[in-house]
């Protein structure tokens, strides 16, 4: 029986996560995947089953690759800024090139 991930690999991860949600441009996927991640994380955090933790660990691994990949393709073909958004640019969205 395999040993469930230690506490630091899983903040690594989760702080990954967080980063990689952080870097969409649209406002709709990113509030949507910060939310998305911090309830796994949480469900996570609450669960005392070592194969549970596992198997919520690896899904989280293999949700990190997609997340990825679906923020490189969002920054590449990123909308408009909405008007809930806020005024202050951060640094890590950047808005669309054809204006």
């Amino acid at each position: 029986m395999a040993t469930p991930p230690s506490r630091r690999s899983i903040l690594s991860l989760y702080s990954t996560m967080l980063r990689t949600s952080r870097s969409f441009s649209s406002y709709n996927f990113r509030t949507y995947f910060i939310r998305r991640t911090q309830d796994t994380f949480r469900s996570l955090q609450n669960e005392s089953d070592a194969e549970k933790i596992r198997s919520i660990y690896s899904d989280a691994v293999a949700d990190l690759a997609v997340l990825r990949r679906s923020a490189a393709v969002n920054q590449m073909y990123g909308g408009w800024r909405l008007a809930v958004e806020d005024i202050k640019k951060p640094e890590a969205i950047s808005e669309r090139g054809d204006n």
